[in-house]
């Protein structure tokens, strides 16, 4: 006789009386306990995070829930102008854009400073000293083969991005500022001397590097960015019925185009 099919799972199940959900029950055991920040973690990693990791983790959500009229918000604005019945194509419209230039940087940046600490020998330094001379060949490194440094340089905040000195604040207060946060923080400390000019380092940077070094997965840092922006996504939302804009920054690109000649050099 056939075996019938298992697909083992230790995250959500029910049955006809009771939902579990990592091992305990939901209503009872889950429900007004356990906040979302918290849950969230739990069911990245299948560990429940300590009190200082949900606080960085929650940190690190508030910091990147919104920023403004970014490409992500503005796109959820066009898009519930277009379709308002689909809410959830508003969001999911604003959460597709989230790459390398916005939102993902978190992903990258993390994943990044563990490649680096990876491949150090010897395992990590263990004094100031030895991270700047850690981070400055990483960012020669960088330099020399043409490539960017994930987490540095930010299009608003050129003097300096609030959130990152209070995000390195609470990993510290909570003793979670590791090794991904102390290299970042030294390359922001010896970038000027390889590139002959000093950039900030950006929020969603910090994000991904405090991110790593609460033991979330680097592989869905991207993911928690999105978690994020998805809180944020829906207070623009929420706004946009209040006080709408999307109509007319639809109607400022509609009436301001400018119709020009075919490019020649545009491949056919």
């Amino acid at each position: 006789m056939t075996e019938p099919p298992s697909y083992p799972t230790a995250l959500g199940a029910s049955d006809r009386e009771s939902i579990t959900l990592l091992g305990h029950d939901l209503a009872e055991d889950v429900m007004g306990t356990v906040g979302f920040g918290e849950l969230a973690y739990w069911l990245a990693t299948q560990r429940r995070p300590t009190a200082g990791q949900t606080r960085v983790f929650e940190a690190v959500l508030a910091a990147l829930a919104d920023h403004g009229f970014t490409p992500t918000a503005i796109t959820t604005r066009l898009t519930y102008l277009s379709a308002p019945e689909s809410i959830q194509g508003a969001l999911a419209a604003g959460l597709l854009g989230g790459g390398s230039r916005f939102l993902g940087v978190t992903e990258d940046t993390g994943a990044f400073l563990h490649e680096v600490l990876e491949a150090t020998e010897g395992g990590p330094p263990t004094d100031e000293a030895g991270w700047d001379a850690l981070a400055l060949r990483t960012v020669r490194a960088r330099r020399e083969a043409g490539q960017r440094i994930p987490g540095l340089g930010h299009h608003v905040h050129k003097d300096g991005d609030p959130r990152t000195p209070r995000l390195m604040e609470i990993a510290t207060e909570e003793d979670l500022f590791g090794p991904h946060l102390s290299l970042f923080a030294a390359i922001g400390r010896v970038h000027p001397r390889v590139l002959g000019r000093e950039l900030p380092l950006n929020g969603a940077g910090v994000c991904g590097a405090a991110l790593a070094d609460i033991d979330l997965p680097i592989g869905l840092l991207r993911g928690f960015a999105l978690l994020a922006r998805t809180a944020g996504l829906i207070g623009q939302l929420a706004e946009e019925t209040r006080r709408p804009v999307g109509n007319d920054i639809f109607l400022s690109v509609d009436r301001h185009h400018q119709a020009v000649d075919p490019d020649p050099h545009t491949p056919e």
